[in-house]
């Protein structure tokens, strides 16, 4: 049983919702009339790419002559020594603010923004009325947003063209036993999702969304020789990414390698393979291949491979989502999205590539600390970055449709996305996937499996629990020091972690993971205030409070962030 089923039930209650919302968020929102002067290529500041969580003041105490006390060190999850290609090796970013002079003054204004007058205006039951309500598929199972984009081109269009050039969504949610995704009809759409441990901050869905992602390779790379989809050919070319991104053998189910063509196991002969053996590297002549159709691409230099890369073509989608309560009081994923984000590499770079984009972003901070970045991209097409990916989104309209986002709230996307340390290939989750030791060897949607009992991961290079270092370095879970109700939960009133509820997390990562009812119902409501004054580019971080002692709203040159000792991510 595909996994539609639940979806159509939230469609058609949603029907019978439809009107009492709207009734009921009629006094805090006026309607906004998008405009096509909204998606032409223009910034309100030239430093998108700075995320707000890059302005925090790390420093949480200090003594009577001015001596730092204590530092909360967030900055780490991203900043930080990186994996090769990725040779950024940013780690110095925890110590000093590298902004340039543009970008010395916040432009987050909604850090600062008091909304809990607005919030205690929107009701429990009207909040939750509303993240229940689907707006990604209507009652029929068509995708509302790609009806919109057709219906409404010309205002979303940006290149004069008078259609819509970007992505169309295409992914129906109908994830099977093995995490493919199916149209309707039941035809494959090329889509896998697949579960990954959630980035320590503000990705945890206790600080207000849940997410999930899904990958699609190339189609050459679905195909066999005879140019036919073939799920066995396309589930161990997904194998043998996975192996290459993770450096490590993948098990996958008996294969004929004769029939194939390609020594999967590396045993020096065509037999049956049940792993996919991780053997990559050309200076001493050891290759890997992919199979079917891929592999003459391969062959003729068409497609490429290596360590730690996605072969050209390869696409993400990663839906962000409402905080749900389900009918036993658990926190979960809503029906409705907040945004649709979607990724594409459009173009091979080599290791040299890779080597010579993060030089140039080194020289370019010590040399020229005061330029600001060129955003390459439209509203309509997405942001490029150097390293070939185009990164592109949808998000809510003031009236909870989603809609294309403009130039600049796509920028905002590349600061993430192409310099930081943290990255594989642009990529953070894939490379947080699931063991192959986990349910449908990790290839799974959250709705097919919850968080809970999942068992908390282990950092590479000193063996701690990963959430467990984070929360030490960071007690309230966010980079923001925000989430109170997280600091109670694993420290006592003097700051002592509390020993048992560690143990806890190190069983099931969902009791840090997963906020309280109350907290994701606080939360639901903050993201709505922004939605209603379609503020995003001043900062879409759901806050119950105003951050004056947590954030800078300016920067002084060379500035300091206090952080003296930095930390790994991995």
């Amino acid at each position: 049983m595909f996994f539609s089923t639940r979806h159509l039930l939230e469609h058609k209650r949603s029907l019978l919702t439809l009107s009492l919302i709207s009734l009921c968020f009629s006094a805090h929102a006026e309607h906004l009339d998008l405009n096509k002067d909204m998606f032409v290529n223009r910034l309100s500041h030239p430093t998108p790419y700075i995320p707000a969580q890059c302005y925090v003041n790390p420093v949480v105490s200090k003594g009577e002559n001015g001596q730092i006390n204590e530092v909360a060190n967030a900055c780490y999850a991203c900043h930080t020594n990186s994996k090769g290609p990725n040779v950024l090796n940013d780690i110095d970013s925890q110590v000093e603010y590298n902004f340039p002079e543009a970008g010395m003054h916040n432009p987050w204004d909604n850090l600062f923004s008091d909304n809990r007058e607005k919030v205690k205006q929107i009701s429990d039951e009207d909040i939750m009325a509303y993240v229940k309500q689907d707006n990604y598929f209507d009652a029929d199972g068509n995708i509302i947003l790609n009806e919109r984009l057709r219906n409404q081109a010309s205002t979303f269009d940006s290149n004069g063209n008078d259609q819509w050039d970007g992505y169309k969504a295409d992914i129906y949610f109908n994830f099977d036993n093995k995490g493919f995704d199916h149209k309707p009809d039941g035809s494959f759409t090329g889509w896998r999702s697949y579960a990954y441990y959630p980035l320590v901050g503000g990705f945890m869905p206790t600080n207000g969304a849940t997410d999930d992602v899904s990958i699609r390779l190339a189609d050459p790379l679905r195909k066999n020789k005879q140019g036919e989809f073939d799920q066995e050919i396309y589930t161990i070319n997904l194998a043998i990414v996975e192996a290459l991104i993770l450096e490590k053998d993948i098990p996958i189910s008996p294969a004929d390698e004769t029939k194939l063509g390609v020594d999967l196991n590396k045993d020096g002969e065509l037999t049956t393979a049940s792993l996919i053996k991780y053997d990559w590297a050309p200076l001493q002549q050891r290759f890997m291949s992919y199979v079917g159709e891929a592999a003459d691409l391969l062959k003729q230099g068409k497609l490429h491979l290596a360590a730690k890369m996605f072969p050209e073509g390869t696409e993400f989608v990663h839906s962000v989502r409402y905080l749900d309560i389900d009918e036993n009081d658990q926190v979960t994923m809503a029906p409705r999205m907040k945004e649709l984000r979607y990724a594409k590499k459009r173009a091979w770079k080599t290791y040299y590539d890779f080597e010579v984009i993060s030089e140039d972003e080194i020289k370019e901070r010590h040399d020229f600390p005061d330029r600001t970045k060129q955003i390459r991209g439209s509203a309509e097409e997405g942001v490029r970055v150097l390293q070939g990916w185009t990164y592109q989104g949808f998000i809510e309209d003031q009236q909870g449709d989603l809609r294309p986002q403009t130039y600049e709230e796509q920028a905002s996307c590349t600061g993430c996305h192409s310099a930081t340390g943290i990255l594989m290939d642009t990529n953070i989750s894939f490379y947080r996937k699931m063991p192959t030791s986990s349910f449908q060897q990790g290839w799974y949607h959250w709705e097919q499996r919850s968080m809970h009992g999942t068992p908390e991961p282990k950092r590479e290079s000193d063996g701690e629990y990963e959430y467990s270092y984070y929360l030490k370095n960071n007690p309230t879970g966010d980079e923001f020091r925000s989430n109170q109700e997280v600091k109670e939960r694993f420290f006592d009133k003097k700051g002592k972690p509390r020993a048992e509820m560690f143990e806890r997390l190190h069983n099931d990562i969902s009791l840090l993971m997963l906020p309280s009812k109350e907290r994701a119902i606080a939360l639901n409501k903050a993201y709505k205030v922004i939605v209603e004054a379609q503020s995003y580019i001043k900062g879409k971080t759901p806050l119950l409070k105003p951050l004056t002692d947590e954030v800078f709203k300016d920067i002084e040159p060379g500035q300091e962030t206090g952080i003296t000792n930095p930390l790994s991510a991995f």
